[in-house]
């Protein structure tokens, strides 16, 4: 985002710059990558996760290690709100009214529990019936599956959660929505990235509350599993993943094997409000020089935070 916004190709100029970004954002990095070792046991697809548990849990000083990690982030995470402040007069002044989609839960800016909501309605829905929000179909132009609940497109996502959940932020990740200026009900896709930002200091800050309960109240590393039986049934359950809701259904026979799967990814929940966005969008800035449209349409795709793969070569831009 912020190459973006400083007219840069990459981050790499940035380092020169603007280097005291450039180390807050890689000691925050790092931070994460950390974060995810003592946890998962390694920085990428971690592997101490089973089914009914843990195959170990992170040792008392591992936790007090990583408290302290956390604390030290958080004048990294001031930095990017602070830089990110100063550039917001940049992003796109772009607005489009659509429906916002993600997990909610009484009193909590969730991620992991809830029931799926939706700024349309004040009705939920389990995630076992998931398939009633995503309504999945084909677009005749596009190879990849869409999705849409209420109205033609749906968008999951940072801006999402905080659409619906962000009365339920901590002290210093309000903090920082108050001062990067994003308030409910904002329908401007190009601030899914403030929204993320928030949502960095509402994990770090949330992330150390939550070691300071455990270090209190100690870990059992005898109960870190429980026994686990094969037997034939079907499951299903959603996630916020970082870019948008993550449904998924498993169906096991009587020898635990899995014999049928269905996930419905973010990314692709994402693609029809991607489309008409660009349908607002373009009429609104064909008086614009064509690298600037191009950069706008780009920064768009970038926005929802799509894949590497994805956010750059989502789109070949042609002007005829």
């Amino acid at each position: 985002m912020a190459p973006d916004l400083l007219g840069q190709k990459s981050v790499l100029p940035l380092v020169e710059s603007h280097p005291d970004l450039v180390r807050a954002v890689m000691k925050a990095h790092s931070t994460g990558n950390r974060w995810m070792e003592i946890i998962g046991g390694r920085m990428t697809h971690p592997v101490r996760l089973k089914v009914g548990g843990f195959t170990k849990l992170p040792a008392e000083e591992e936790l007090v290690c990583l408290r302290s990690l956390l604390e030290e982030c958080l004048p990294c995470l001031e930095v990017m709100v602070d830089a990110l402040h100063d550039l917001a007069d940049r992003l796109p002044d772009f607005r489009r009214e659509t429906e916002y989609v993600a997990l909610v839960h009484p009193g909590e800016y969730t991620f992991y529990e809830g029931r799926i909501g939706s700024t349309e309605t004040e009705e939920t829905v389990p995630p076992e019936q998931f398939e009633k929000v995503a309504n999945e179909y084909v677009s005749p132009q596009s190879t990849a599956k869409w999705a849409r609940w209420h109205r033609e497109s749906y968008m999951v996502g940072a801006l999402a959660r905080f659409n619906l959940n962000g009365e339920y932020l901590l002290p210093r990740a309000a903090a920082a929505a108050r001062k990067l200026g994003l308030e409910a009900g904002n329908c401007n896709p190009y601030c899914n990235n403030i929204a993320q930002m928030v949502e960095c200091v509402q994990v770090v800050e949330d992330g150390m509350r939550l070691i300071d309960t455990l270090l209190e109240e100690g870990l059992d590393q005898e109960s870190r599993t429980v026994p686990v039986t094969p037997q034939e049934g079907e499951g299903a359950a959603a996630v916020e993943a970082p870019r948008g809701t993550l449904f998924h259904r498993y169906r096991f026979d009587g020898r635990g094997l899995c014999t049928g799967a269905n996930m419905c990814i973010p990314t692709n929940q994402n693609h029809a409000n991607i489309q008409k966005d660009f349908e607002k969008l373009v009429p609104e800035i064909l008086d614009r020089d064509q690298e600037e449209i191009r950069l706008m349409l780009e920064m768009l795709v970038r926005a929802y935070d799509p894949c590497i793969s994805c956010s750059t070569h989502y789109l070949v831009v042609s002007f005829v």
